[in-house]
């Protein structure tokens, strides 16, 4: 019968800060997606359009530049924020054609 090994308490540690972190980034999204929700009717309570192009993009060069100063690659954290993006807008389209 085969022995189990030990856990490693430098790797448990490493992962319970990772969950940690997973679950602020689920919280982070559910209140940033809980204000979208509220622009996204407002903008179909008057009549505005779903999604705002020049603003996407200056979020995200704002969000590319933010991405290096943290030395985070600004591929990756566009293509993050684009996917969040494409989520908010398809929000606020069903806003203005409910079904």
């Amino acid at each position: 019968m085969a022995e189990t090994a030990a856990p490693d308490p430098v790797l448990a540690a490493y992962r319970a800060s990772i969950d940690n972190i997973d679950a602020a980034l689920i919280h982070i999204l559910a209140e940033r997606f809980r204000i979208t929700k509220a622009v996204g009717a407002h903008k179909a309570a008057h009549r505005l359009p779903a999604s705002d192009p020049g603003r996407e993009e200056r979020q995200i060069a704002r969000l590319r530049k933010l991405a290096a100063d943290a030395q985070l690659d600004p591929d990756f954290g566009e293509k993050f924020l684009r996917f969040i993006i494409e989520e908010v807008i398809r929000h606020h389209e069903q806003a203005h054609c409910p079904r």
